[in-house]
């Protein structure tokens, strides 16, 4: 599960909340929209679609900038295929999750002649962190959003945590924090939530699931069938090379031939540590003091 896809997940768990925060009003009755678009799908994991009362809310959080087809090239596409089945008015917003590299220009239209096509851009680490800090919903976005202090608004975070009466709601609350908030906090910040949380939350299972679809799927593609253990760590591995290409882009031969001979345990450990990883340096670290 990539950040973007969480928040995808916790858009469509939450909808009314997170429709609310969005459009800025309240939003009670919302529908999510469980569909591909007509032609070739070109929906992404992390884009989520609400029906209203009276329009449909395109919603999609990135990371990065970088997409192909260009994101506002993407958006219109988006605009016309949904129009094109709900004849119905249309609110697209992006969500960006960190701020791009120093001078880059967030683009917010589509122009091309006489084309002009606009839509929405919501800076996170621009909000009010309180929107999220009272909201249940919205609680694992808080840590990205607008401070001059992160660690001190982590520590808020987690105090929202401890409020939470559910044990089970407050580990998966918990989780989903701690995954979002990797994006810009050591491993060490994040201890403040409790050791093991990741591998007792359901966030951390559903990871983990992924992770075997995947490998059973690149097993049957590759006719490879060699025993459970074997599985295991091709699954394993599978969701590991995902996580690193969504945060650093593609690895070199030489790293992904390193990893492809990590027993499980080690690759399980490697996916919590990853949180922590800021460049591709910090797995190679990573691996010269686990694997001598």
């Amino acid at each position: 599960m990539s950040f973007d896809n969480l928040c995808k997940l916790l858009s469509e768990k939450y909808p009314a909340r997170f429709a609310t925060w969005v459009l800025g009003e309240q939003i009670s009755r919302v529908k999510v929209l469980k569909t591909e678009l007509s032609i070739e799908p070109i929906r992404a994991d992390s884009v989520t679609f609400l029906e209203t009362s009276d329009q449909i809310l395109h919603l999609e959080f990135q990371v990065r900038l970088e997409s192909e087809p260009p994101l506002p090239l993407r958006m219109l596409d988006y605009w016309v295929r949904l129009y094109r089945l709900y004849r119905k008015p249309i609110v697209q917003v992006i969500v960006l999750l960190l701020p791009p590299a120093e001078g880059t220009v967030i683009e917010t239209a589509f122009q091309l002649g006489t084309t002009y096509h606009e839509y929405r851009v919501i800076r996170l680490w621009e909000e009010d962190p309180n929107i999220f800090l009272s909201d249940v919903a919205l609680l694992p976005l808080a840590s990205l959003a607008a401070t001059s202090q992160p660690e001190q608004l982590l520590a808020q975070v987690a105090e929202q945590v401890d409020k939470i009466e559910s044990e089970s709601q407050k580990r998966e609350v918990s989780a989903y924090i701690q995954i979002l908030a990797g994006l810009k906090f050591g491993k060490k910040s994040l201890r403040i939530f409790g050791e093991n949380i990741m591998r007792e939350s359901v966030v951390y299972q559903d990871i983990l699931q992924k992770g075997r679809q995947e490998g059973r799927q690149e097993g049957r593609q590759e006719g490879r069938q060699e025993g459970r253990q074997e599985g295991l760590q091709e699954e394993a591995r599978a969701l590991i090379f995902r996580l690193l290409n969504r945060k650093f882009g593609t690895i070199d031969g030489g790293l992904r031939s390193q990893l492809s001979t990590l027993p499980v345990a080690l690759l399980e450990d490697l996916g919590e540590a990853l949180l922590d990883f800021e460049s591709v340096a910090d797995l190679s670290t990573w691996l010269e003091t686990h694997c001598p």
